[in-house]
């Protein structure tokens, strides 16, 4: 794609790659970096989608560029890796928004009537890529001794997925999957800090203006037996905010966290569920 000079904003001169940048949140993370000045790496399966952000980035006045990769390929993402660092000098800013459809893993489904290969999906593929992208980027970063590997995880991962005087949502698989990425993130901050790495896990709640959140809404509406906006308004009602979270949200806190004005931020989940996932 054309490149094009960007804004000067608290991200400038940053290089950050984003893997998955072709869905619902990855893709507004990458139009958020940009716009904060990044230079962003769109990282994902589906190449039609990464050149649609990477148009909208354009147009704004970003820099970016487009790359087919397999996030669960160990050696496909080491190479994409290495090539980014050759060609562009470093990577400043790793974010990781891979996820399965919410289909694959039975998403609002009680535990009760998961099968195993349900359970499993966002294990093999959200805790898996996570751990292969991270460690990938750290290897470059350590190096330098700076840059940031911001993680990503839902108020799931502390059991709640509640619509308020309804009945609790099932969530007992991506749960998991968020609890066992932020706790890789600790292990992993502890290990690469000291080398002058941060590495955070950004905690949100359910973004409804994502695909998965909207392909999830059909069976949850069923379920509960509401309507779509009674069940949207039932997900804002979890948190103290009583206001459903969206990518954008989530989009500008990773800015925050990938700048430098936070440089003291490591090993640490920063909760963006307006409390609807507490320790």
């Amino acid at each position: 794609m054309t490149k094009t000079k960007s804004n000067s904003t608290i991200l400038q001169g940053k290089r950050a790659v984003i893997f998955g940048a072709g869905g619902s949140v990855g893709s507004a993370v990458a139009r958020e970096f940009a716009l904060e000045g990044a230079e962003v790496f769109l990282a994902g399966r589906t190449k039609s989608h990464l050149d649609e952000v990477a148009k909208e980035i354009s147009m704004a006045g970003g820099l970016g560029s487009v790359a087919v990769v397999d996030a669960l390929n160990a050696q496909a993402v080491d190479e994409y890796i290495d090539r980014v660092e050759r060609d562009s000098g470093k990577i400043d800013i790793e974010f990781n928004a891979v996820g399965p459809p919410a289909a694959d893993y039975g998403s609002g489904k009680p535990a009760l009537q998961l099968s195993v290969d349900e359970f499993m999906v966002p294990l093999t593929t959200i805790v898996k890529s996570q751990f292969i992208t991270a460690r990938s980027v750290a290897r470059h970063m350590v190096k330098r001794r700076e840059g940031v590997i911001i993680f990503l995880s839902g108020s799931t991962a502390r059991g709640h997925a509640v619509i308020p005087g309804v009945l609790n949502v099932g969530a007992s698989s991506i749960g998991t999957a968020f609890g066992a990425v932020e706790t890789f993130m600790e292990n992993f901050a502890f290990e690469i800090s000291v080398n002058g790495v941060r590495a955070v896990c950004l905690r949100t709640t359910a973004n409804v203006d994502t695909k998965a959140i909207q392909d999830t809404l059909p069976l949850m509406a069923k379920e509960l037996k509401m309507t779509k906006e009674e069940v949207i308004k039932g997900i804002g009602d979890a948190n103290f905010l009583k206001s459903p979270a969206t990518t954008t949200d989530t989009a500008k806190l990773a800015v925050l966290l990938a700048s430098d004005r936070v440089r003291m931020i490591t090993g640490t989940v920063v909760n963006s569920t307006a409390a609807a996932g507490m320790d």
